[in-house]
């Protein structure tokens, strides 16, 4: 027994020695884009949880997922968000702390600056015959079914790519007049491109659209999970089906000019949570663990 003591000794020097759990870097966030604009998709990356946090932006709920280290939630910010501080406020356990820890950031908002133009269509898109309505209800039926896939974790491994290099032709956002009459607001990018050209798809993820749709035309919808869907209008053609799962940059169809459009080109989106969002923005984002700078800490 006395043999024993120095090595057992030993062995407690040693266990006193390591990192203590309680020691660990405190929880923080990561926000991506660190200032945005209304429309403007954003990542929250919350590390230093032992499970997935909850919490909100705004007054929006968000909802994480693992991803590497930490956990991650997407979510997007209304059109009609005023500029300013946007609280962000994030809870969960933590490795160090018998209680749930509250972590809490702030998110710049900046002036959209969005542009106003006037376009001429075809007079039937802008004040549709009665006799179209019911296909018009159809269709907006089918978005509805369509975007009402069950939460997932993100289908994608990679960060999102343009469905076409092409000239953006108008951002997402322009305030628009359609033959000096009906306005709206364009929530989505669209690129520039001759009937019959390629467009492939931003990510991977599964189709849950391939619908000629009356304003819309052919298109193309994609489930990404983390709650994000990509759209692509007009379409001439398409190359997939529903239900078909899809890698970033298959092809998914070709350029047209069907629906409501003043021509040929590819009208691109992205919803996310409910919301039509910037996909320019989402270009932006590093979905990959580790890809931004620390913007808020425990409180």
């Amino acid at each position: 027994m006395p043999r024993l003591l120095p090595r057992l000794l030993s062995l407690l020097l040693f266990a006193l020695a390591l990192p203590s759990r309680s020691a660990e870097a405190p929880p923080r966030l990561v926000l991506q884009p660190s200032r945005a604009r209304p429309g403007d998709p954003v990542l929250v990356t919350a590390r230093g949880f032992q499970s997935a946090p909850t919490g909100t932006l705004g007054e929006r709920p968000l909802r994480f997922y693992a991803s590497g280290d930490g956990f991650q939630a997407l979510t997007g910010l209304p059109v009609e968000q005023m500029p300013g501080s946007l609280p962000v406020k994030v809870v969960g356990p933590t490795a160090g702390s018998v209680a749930p820890v509250e972590v809490r950031a702030q998110m710049d908002v900046v002036e959209p600056g969005w542009r106003v133009r006037t376009l001429q269509v075809a007079n039937k898109y802008v004040k549709p015959p009665p006799e179209v309505q019911a296909r018009m209800e159809e269709d907006q039926a089918a978005f509805t079914a369509a975007f009402s896939q069950p939460f997932a974790d993100p289908l994608f491994a990679e960060n999102f790519s343009l469905p076409r290099k092409a000239r953006v032709t108008a951002p997402y956002g322009d305030l628009r007049t359609f033959n000096g009459q009906k306005q709206s607001q364009h929530f989505g990018t669209d690129l520039d491109g001759k009937k019959g050209t390629p467009v492939y798809a931003a990510n991977a993820g599964t189709v849950v659209m391939t619908r000629d749709n009356y304003a819309a035309g052919n298109t193309v919808l994609v489930h990404h999970g983390a709650g994000l869907y990509t759209s692509y209008f007009h379409l001439s053609a398409t190359s997939v089906k529903s239900g078909q799962r899809v890698k970033r940059g298959q092809l998914l169809g070709k350029v047209g000019g069907t629906g409501r459009v003043t021509g040929p080109h590819l009208h691109w989106g992205a919803k996310v949570e409910g919301l039509w969002v910037d996909p320019q923005t989402l270009l932006a984002i590093d979905f990959t663990p580790g890809g931004a700078p620390s913007a808020g800490a425990a409180k």
